[in-house]
């Protein structure tokens, strides 16, 4: 049997000298990086290759083609999902018995399974932040014609984003892409995101890593409740008045402010032309994220890019350049704010959280500041002590998470504001 690996020529250079000749639970613990895994029915284990770090998992052939395909046609869409590096089939071990395939993803920086996110007992409100961003990322991966067949806690990767979370999916086995889904498969798969959910907060519970405020139940029932709001915003004809015509932008302000951005409208006039029918093809989410990369380079997630663009705004009219070309204005605030902010963080600190996030949390911490002492506090001075008092207690979780300085390719979350569907 011969050894095939299957990815670009970069990675295949790298994965050459790795022991494919041993199962992936026998593997060596100089090979491995030890990160928080989710539970999963085959052996995942991480290893770190020229800075990189990559999720291993082992798998029939079969199944490995096939999701290595299925998360390549996911990343071409542009939908969360961890990025597919490669398939290596054909290993034997020494005594001539074959191994499992395995597939090769890379590391998604910055993200956690949901587990180490309740490692230290979650709350009540952090719990609906999380079940808010697996509902977004289910509507997204719905819209791209994709069955998932089997969604839950344990098969997403968490990141934070401005005090809220961004979901990516991490498991595509069970999926299926699709040109549309019929209302059937979406009912399956909320079916099952419900049932998933609600014993992975019942173990949680009985672990003693749940509040006892949370009712697993009614969680997992939340999830189906908030999908069908956020689906009809994205998704139903609405009608009114020819002379309501301010509703059309009203309603693509309101999925601009959920994180979707609008192709298109199909408006429909009845014969008498009184009453107009709006329908958005909705695409490619990351309204703010690509403003804000558009502007000033930086790449962050929705949530965070929303909140920095809200502080790009602020420091235009404090500086009186409100009337100014919006790239000029932006360039200033990155030298101004931005990156003095983040030259003000310790460079053993960095690690801990992206720089986005940590920009937003000084922004946060300034505030409060500020109103405790009765005066404004600077950004710079601010930050020094975000670093020292908040930050410096943090878990550092890009070196726990063997993160990089490179950036691995991957789509944009978003966000959604329950208050506007409810």
């Amino acid at each position: 049997m011969e050894l095939r690996i299957l990815a670009a020529p970069r990675e295949q250079q790298a994965l050459l000298d790795l022991p494919w000749d041993m199962s992936l639970e026998q593997w060596p613990e100089w090979y491995l990086v030890a990160l928080p895994r989710g539970i999963s029915r085959h052996v995942v284990r991480f290893t770190r290759l020229n800075g990189q770090v990559y999720a291993l998992k082992e798998i029939v052939q079969s199944y490995a083609d096939r999701e290595y395909q299925m998360l390549r046609d996911l990343s071409r869409l542009d939908v969360p999902s961890v990025q597919a590096v490669g398939v290596v089939s054909g290993r034997e071990a020494p005594d001539g018995t074959a191994l499992d395939a395995i597939l090769v993803t890379r590391h998604l920086q910055f993200s956690l399974p949901y587990r180490a996110l309740f490692a230290r007992m979650m709350r009540r409100e952090t719990v609906d932040r999380l079940i808010d961003a697996l509902v977004v990322l289910i509507a997204r991966l719905h819209l791209s014609g994709f069955f998932w067949g089997d969604c839950s806690l344990s098969n997403t990767l968490f990141r934070r984003d401005a005090g809220a979370f961004a979901a990516y999916l991490v498991d595509a086995e069970t999926g299926e892409l699709h040109d549309a889904l019929s209302n059937g498969q979406r009912a399956h798969d909320l079916d099952t995101a419900r049932t998933n959910i609600a014993g992975e907060m019942m173990d949680l519970l009985a672990a003693g890593q749940l509040d006892e405020s949370v009712d697993p139940v009614a969680t997992s029932n939340q999830v189906v409740k908030r999908y069908e709001a956020l689906w009809s915003e994205l998704t139903e004809w609405e009608a009114f008045d020819v002379t309501e015509r301010w509703r059309i932008a009203r309603r693509v302000e309101r999925l601009n402010e959920l994180g979707f951005d609008v192709d298109e409208l199909d408006i429909v006039t009845d014969i008498g032309g009184r009453t107009i029918r709006v329908q958005p093809k909705v695409v490619d989410p990351g309204h703010h994220s690509r403003r804000l990369l558009r502007l000033t380079g930086i790449d962050a997630q929705e949530n965070q890019a929303r909140r920095l663009l809200n502080d790009l705004d602020t420091y235009a009219a404090v500086t009186d350049q409100q009337g100014e070309d919006e790239e000029i204005v932006a360039n200033a605030w990155v030298m101004d704010c931005f990156e003095p902010v983040i030259r003000n963080i310790p460079r053993e600190l960095r690690g801990k959280l992206e720089a986005p996030e940590i920009y937003h949390e000084v922004l946060e911490h300034r505030w409060y500041d500020s109103e405790r002492l009765g005066h404004d506090v600077g950004l710079a001075e601010a930050a020094r002590d975000y670093a020292e008092t908040v930050l410096r207690h943090k878990p550092d979780e890009l070196a726990i998470l063997g993160g990089t300085a490179a950036d691995p390719a991957e789509t944009q979350p978003f966000r959604i504001s329950w208050t506007d569907l409810q």
